[in-house]
């Protein structure tokens, strides 16, 4: 960057006496909350991520530094619940990924499948055929805890538990069963994914790593003791 786009001192200063603000805010926010989700303390936490991130990003381009804090953004966690208190009824939406890791598996499966029931379809002999036969015969939980023996590998899944006034009317929302998922009548979320377990072997081999690192030193601590200095003519 510039010296002519580099923000001024002043502009980083101002944007810490920011920090200082949310910090301010959110704090007087969760002495005054209402309850555990409280869309006051959701707001100040927002403006403090917010603030948080202007500054640091001011504090690197002015003095190539930067905060020893990270706060998630608002995107990585769910709105504030607005639903009901005490809810009449409760939708529970999942979708489960799989990849077909092993199509002749999976035709095997559904082939046998179709072989016992006496009025077969003869749809064993594709993939999404034998998907439908394959999901037609087993509850989807089965499925999940069985689906190496189908050929499948599993993929991400989420699971979400929404807050309802009423049950709602049969068949109104079949035709599109996620297009009326409130994010703010959540009342609890599971997320599993590849990309979690992927982080955490990442941290494991920074932690590897670093006490690699830290025997290393101590080895060579040990042979400096150890070793006398050798008179090495290098060239």
């Amino acid at each position: 960057m510039s010296d002519a786009a580099q923000p001024t001192a002043a502009e980083v200063r101002a944007a810490a006496e920011a920090v200082k603000t949310a910090l301010d805010r959110h704090l007087a926010a969760v002495e005054r909350r209402t309850g555990e989700d409280d869309p006051a303390v959701y707001e100040a936490f927002n403006e403090l991520a917010a603030a948080a991130e202007a500054y640091d990003e001011l504090l690197y381009d002015r003095y190539d530094e930067v905060t020893p804090f990270e706060i998630p953004g608002a995107d990585d966690s769910l709105p504030p619940y607005t639903g009901p208190e005490e809810p009449n009824a409760v939708s529970v939406l999942i979708r489960r990924d799989y990849a077909v890791a092993e199509p002749q598996r999976l035709l095997a499966q559904a082939q046998r499948i179709e072989a016992a029931d006496d009025e077969g379809t003869d749809g064993a002999g594709t993939v999404h055929g034998a998907l439908g036969i394959l999901f037609g015969e087993f509850e989807p939980d089965e499925i999940a805890s069985r689906h190496k023996e189908f050929g499948l590998e599993e993929a991400d899944s989420t699971l979400w538990v929404l807050a309802a006034d009423e049950p709602a009317e049969p068949g109104e929302w079949l035709e599109a069963p996620f297009d009326q998922a409130d994010p703010q009548r959540v009342v609890c979320r599971f997320d599993v994914s590849a990309v979690f377990d992927e982080l955490d072997d990442e941290d494991d081999g920074d932690e590897v790593l670093a006490t690699d690192l830290d025997e290393l030193d101590d080895l060579e601590d040990d042979l400096d003791g150890d070793l006398e200095p050798l008179d090495v003519d290098r060239r």
